[in-house]
This record gives structure tokens, sequence and C-alpha cells, in this order.
């Protein structure tokens, strides 16, 4: 279980990854980012592409993804996909690859910054 691999992000932790070289990684659907608005800041890479763009190794990486080192704070809606969506990123050896416990909804509802939703009126 990916929780019990990583050390989880909170969404408490704000001011630390506001200060540090971690990237937090949205990988929620284009439609769920439309309806419950988005971090900003945050990378968007959704999961079915997750590992190919971090692989260090992959001819399609992102250019944030320089080696195993990097810090990466996935989340999801819930925190559930983006805990297996950071065990699978440490199965390729980044090592600093972790989720945000309780995902977007955790992040909303202690009040730190979002965008919000692009049908919001």
């Amino acid at each position: 279980m990916a929780h019990a691999e990583a050390e989880n992000s909170n969404p408490q932790a704000y001011d630390a990854v506001a200060t540090t070289e971690a990237t937090l990684v949205d990988i929620r659907p284009e439609g769920q980012r439309a309806i419950e608005g988005s971090i900003a800041g945050a990378l968007v890479v959704e999961r079915n592409v997750l590992e190919w763009r971090f692989d260090p190794a992959s001819g399609a990486r992102l250019p944030v993804a320089t080696d195993h080192d990097i810090q990466v704070i996935v989340f999801c809606s819930e925190g559930y996909t983006s805990s297996l969506a950071a065990a699978a990123l440490q199965d390729l050896g980044l090592w600093r690859a972790t989720d945000m416990v309780g995902g977007f909804h955790a992040w909303h509802a202690t009040s730190l910054p979002i965008v919000p939703p692009s049908n919001a009126s």
C-alpha cells in the first residue's frame, strides 16, 4: 500500500511545498478539474501518462523529471488514486514521490488557495 511505503504530505504542508523544490502534480481528469477547481502552480499530468512523463529515462519525460531525486507530491480528488500513483513513481525509482492525504478535497476544506472551477459563476 502506498501510504505504508511513502511519507505522505497533507494540505497543512502548504508552506513547506511553497518554499521547497517539490513539484505538486494534479492527476485528476480535466472534467474533475473543471468541476472542482485546481491549485495554482500545480503541474497537470493525468494519471494515464504519469509514469511516462516522470521517468527520467523516458523520451516523453517532462523537463522537471531530470533524475530520480526529484520531490513529487501527487494529488487526486480524495487521495485514493494518488496513493497508488505515488507508489508507481516510487517503483520507477523516484524515492521522494508521495501523495497528498485527502487530495484536493482536503486541500480545499482547509481553506488553502484554489483556482475556482471553470463553471463557477
